[in-house]
This record gives C-alpha cells, sequence and structure tokens, in this order.
C-alpha cells in the first residue's frame, strides 16, 4: 500500500502535531529494530501503537495488542502459523487469547472496507481503544492494509475529539454508545461526520434517532466479535425501527442459527483457534456464539444471550424483551434486567 500512496498523508497524532505519510511509515519499518523476543505488545492511544505493529510485522513477529495498563500475558509461543493474538473481553466467560493467521486477519478489514465503504478521503478519527478489537479492525488495519488514513485523538473527551478534528472536511467516527451519547450531549460530533459506526454494545433507538434528527447524522449499528471481527451492519441510510436489529452479514460473511437458537458465524475472517486451550466454540472458519438470533429476511434480530434467558411459567424470556418493552415508557431512559 505504501508503494502506491508514498507521498500521501497516512497518520496524524493530534496530541503532538507529529504526521507520516506512507512512505514514511514503510521507511520506519524498515529501520525498526528486531523485537528481542518473537512478540511485541503495542499498547497506549498514540501513533507509538501503530508503530509497535509496523515493528511486529517486519521482523516476523506475532502482535498482541493491550490496553494502557494492562500486563503481557504469561502464555508459551502460539502455535507456528499465528500472527495476532487477541485478548478476549470475557463477557462471556474467562478471558483467553485468540490466535489468527494473516489471511484471517487481513480478511476482516476486507469486509469492513467493503460493506461500510470506507474510503481514503474519509480518514478515519481514532478515539477508541486501538487494542480493542473493534478499533485495531476499523482504525489500524484499514490504515496499513488499505489506505485509509488515521487522525488519531489525545482521548475520548469532547474537547479532544474537537480538536482532532479540526481542519478535517470528512471524516469516518467509530464510537460505542456511551461516547455517541456524550459526544452528541457536549454537541462535540464533528461538523465533517460523513460515517458514523457504533459497536462494543447494543445502541439504543433513542440516541439513534435523536441524532439523526438533531444533526443529520445516521449512526451505522456494528456487530461484531473477538473471535472473527465484523459480523453484521446496518447500512440502511435511515435509523432502525427495531432495537434487535443489527443489519445484514457482513460481505464474505455467512450467518445462518442453530438448532440450539444460536448465531453462527462462518467466514475467511474467523479466527484459527484458542489460545492457549483451545477448547471452545471456534474451529475449521465457524465461531458458535451464544447470542440467541433470528432472520427477518436478511436482516439479523439478536434476541439475548444463551446463559441469560429467564424462565417464567414454562416459558423462555430474554431479559432484552423485557428491557425493550421498557424503554418505551417515557419516563424510563434506559434499564436492564436481570434474572
Amino acid at each position: 500500500m505504501a508503494s502506491q500512496q508514498r507521498a500521501e498523508r497516512a497518520l496524524h497524532e493530534a496530541a503532538t502535531g507529529r504526521s507520516w505519510t506512507f512512505g514514511e511509515l514503510l521507511a520506519w519499518s524498515d529501520r525498526s529494530s528486531a523485537p528481542p523476543t518473537g512478540r511485541v505488545f503495542p499498547q497506549g492511544l498514540g501513533a507509538d501503537f501503530i508503530l509497535e505493529v509496523l515493528r511486529g510485522w517486519r521482523h516476523g513477529c506475532c502482535v498482541c495488542p493491550l490496553e494502557v495498563g494492562q500486563e503481557a500475558p504469561r502464555i508459551p509461543p502460539p502455535p507456528p502459523g499465528m500472527v495476532h493474538l487477541k485478548l478476549t473481553s470475557a463477557s462471556t466467560g474467562s478471558a483467553r487469547m485468540v490466535a489468527f493467521q494473516a489471511g484471517q486477519l487481513a480478511a476482516d478489514p476486507a469486509h469492513i472496507v467493503a460493506t461500510m465503504g470506507l474510503r481514503p478521503d474519509w480518514p478515519n478519527l481514532g478515539a477508541i481503544s486501538l487494542a480493542h478489537s473493534y478499533g485495531f479492525s476499523n482504525l489500524v488495519l484499514p490504515l496499513l492494509l488499505h489506505g485509509i488514513p488515521l487522525v488519531l485523538a489525545a482521548s475520548s473527551l469532547p474537547e479532544a475529539l474537537r480538536r482532532a478534528a479540526a481542519g478535517e472536511p470528512a471524516l469516518t467516527l467509530p464510537g460505542v454508545p456511551a461516547l455517541w451519547r456524550a459526544w452528541h450531549e457536549a454537541d462535540a460530533i464533528p461538523a465533517g461526520v460523513r460515517l458514523a459506526i457504533s459497536a462494543g454494545a447494543p445502541l439504543p433507538l433513542e440516541l439513534e434517532r435523536t441524532v439523526f434528527q438533531q444533526r443529520g447524522v445516521k449512526i451505522h449499528n456494528f456487530y461484531g466479535s473477538s473471535e472473527c471481527g465484523g459480523i453484521a451492519y446496518d447500512r440502511s441510510p435511515q435509523p432502525r425501527s427495531d432495537a434487535r436489529s443489527v443489519g445484514t452479514a457482513m460481505q464474505g460473511v455467512s450467518l445462518d442459527v442453530g438448532a440450539d437458537g444460536c448465531l453462527r458465524v462462518r467466514g475467511p475472517n474467523v479466527a484459527e483457534t484458542y489460545w492457549p486451550d483451545a477448547a471452545g466454540p471456534l474451529g475449521d472458519g465457524c465461531f458458535q456464539t451464544t447470542d440467541l438470533a433470528e432472520f427477518h429476511g436478511d436482516e439479523l434480530h439478536l434476541l439475548g444471550r444463551a446463559g441469560d434467558v429467564i424462565h417464567v411459567a414454562g416459558r423462555k424470556v430474554a431479559p432484552e424483551a423485557i428491557e425493550q418493552a421498557l424503554r418505551h415508557h417515557t419516563a424510563i431512559r434506559d434499564c436492564l434486567v436481570f434474572g
């Protein structure tokens, strides 16, 4: 990618004002020293994270991104051919690592760029974690593999977002629901946002509609997992009418629902294995989620987690269904239902 866009801006760090062209990133990686071990652990919110990824790639090391302040895991070397390790969010159990081969890692940003329509003239504005699966696949990999420039904000705070967006006529802004609410309430959503994306948690309909009505910005709901990256995406230009909808399957990804009612994901983006404990619902290009799902035509609706189902008078009710009903009440802004 650098050879095709050598002189074009690739990376800008708002906190320091530093910028790199694609050619400069390539030259830096060529000059970088080999890591002392066969793994690198990029960490932080700034450009050094990107440079450490490049150093790992240049010297054939396995890359394992870490959150700020997170210690490197003590695990044995991954199996041969594994180039990337993700720490899972532990939302469905104890934390462990997910191992990817190069082709599996590269497939996810290819699907994202094709499905979402990421463009070099709409740089990504990075205000989310670069280490998390979402940020790595939507910000880091499109930069390094597809030439989508990246502007790094100093933090996710509204004022930092404003400063990073200053002078940028068109932007793509990935966020999470809590950030979108904070940015909206602080009147900090940049005027240049051409593509707005939300993942990491369910996007409330009320927030999606309010931002659309007041700012003309459609926030696109995005659903994924550490084990495979992007799964489904709301391509619609209008706000959704059903909070359960997460859009349609990502380009290149195949979805179906198993006999247990849970979603299954197949595609070249699915990871190779868990590590160091390989046991789990992952392998042979298929990831078995614990998300209860159903299809309405091509549109995927999530009904809750299999382990969270509440049994009431012989019937199974997902907490999310109760939450959705409660949120329709004018006196309720948000709620959380426990079994």
